[in-house]
């Protein structure tokens, strides 16, 4: 399969030495949109996602991996050995931009770090993820996006204090790095056309979930206070008589008169507990028993159908599961699927929709190595023209 010539990265190469999940979700995303993405693997093992499913029927292509690894190509190097070094060294002279997201240091020690690189090819783009950043004193720690969590402020802020301090199901320091992993290859790009040289860009685990929280981080910095929107008292999850339903009471005139006119209540407004957003905050238990009581005699879409008649936004509280069924994702063809080496592949496809650059699986998920020989074949290639 081959990468159209209509997409916007194509004719970009890129030499993946990322694992995991925080540079392949970055990779995958250039990968999407045309770049010739060549993951470099070591041989045997791979990718730690690889085996992210102990004994999976799928062996090392289980469904972690292929989430992550569409549109790309798989060589193993044994980076010990002079020959296969050689090979990196020539896709480095030949490449456009080299992503790892290993520890500080580590490529540096392989002899791959930037300044190595860049003497062989001036215009590459060197793009480092780490998990504190490439200097300071957690520079060559270990990095991982529930140790971010934890790090950033992340995991300690929580919609009410009495609530357990736990790790966040979904990784969000991994996902949001990578993305900002992506912007900073993207803007060195548009760079480069400006300069013709290239340039090392670096994102951390930590600055990402810093900057998720760029918020409530000013009203800390400007004015010593916290700002938690999850624990507004008009706002929250409340189980009904067969689910549960968030609603949000924001962004409307007087939104506890229209929350109690859903509820069939007399205005809780009235009562003086609740007569103004001090006391609301004040008595946020109090207000939310009421509305937990009323929530529970009925059925989620009972209640949906009441709040949106008078405008509250709100919403289902859904599994994964019954997310990836809903018409609307369908619809907005966030599934996507081929045939891969072992079965069906299906996966999330990527929230950047454009009109003409659709976003597809041109290449299946690879098994370890498979692009190897075709690899090395295109650098002995390009060494032989460059000897001429």
């Amino acid at each position: 399969m081959t990468t159209p010539d209509n997409l916007p990265l194509a004719g970009v190469r890129v030499i993946d030495f990322t694992q995991v999940m925080m540079g392949p979700v970055a990779t995958q995303m250039l990968a999407d949109y045309g770049a010739d993405v060549i993951k470099i693997e070591r041989p045997g093992s791979g990718d730690l996602s690889r085996t992210a499913f102990p004994n999976d029927p799928a062996g090392l292509l289980g469904p972690v991996f292929c989430s992550l690894n569409r549109n790309k190509r798989s060589v193993t190097l044994d980076l010990r050995q002079q020959e296969d070094r050689d090979v990196v060294l020539e896709l480095a002279r030949t490449s456009d931009v080299v992503v790892n997201n290993f520890r500080a240091g580590v490529m540096e020690r392989l002899g791959f770090g930037y300044e190595a690189l860049a003497k062989l090819n001036p215009r590459l783009i060197y793009a480092v993820g780490t998990g504190y950043g490439l200097t300071g004193p957690y520079a060559h720690k270990g990095g991982q996006d529930v140790l971010a969590q934890a790090m950033s402020g992340v995991m300690h802020r929580r919609s009410n204090d009495d609530q357990p301090l736990a790790v966040h199901a979904t990784t969000f320091a991994d996902y949001s790095a990578g993305m900002h992993l992506v912007q900073g290859v993207l803007l060195a790009l548009l760079q480069r056309q400006k300069t013709g040289r290239g340039q090392q860009i670096s994102v951390s685990l930590l600055d990402s979930m810093l900057a998720a929280q760029t918020q409530e981080a000013a009203a800390q910095l400007m004015r010593g206070r916290e700002v938690n929107w999850g624990a507004m008292p008009l706002s929250g999850v409340f189980p009904t008589s067969d689910g549960a339903l968030v609603m949000v009471g924001a962004f409307k005139a007087d939104p506890l008169g229209d929350i109690s006119t859903a509820l069939g209540v007399d205005h809780l407004g009235r009562d003086p507990r609740f007569a103004d957003f001090a006391g609301q905050v004040a008595n946020k238990t109090a207000l939310q028993d009421i509305f937990r009581a009323r929530f529970a005699t009925n059925t989620t879409a009972y209640w949906l159908a009441r709040l949106e008649e008078v405008d509250l936004l709100c919403a289902p509280v859904r599994s994964l599961a019954e997310a990836l069924a809903d018409e609307q994702t369908a619809i907005n063809e966030m599934v996507i699927e081929c045939d891969g080496e072992v079965e069906r592949i299906k996966v999330v496809g990527s929230p950047i929709h454009m009109s003409d650059a659709p976003v597809a699986i041109r290449r299946a998920p690879p098994s370890l190595g498979r692009d190897t020989d075709a690899v090395r074949a295109e650098v002995a290639a390009a060494a032989m023209r460059a000897a001429e």
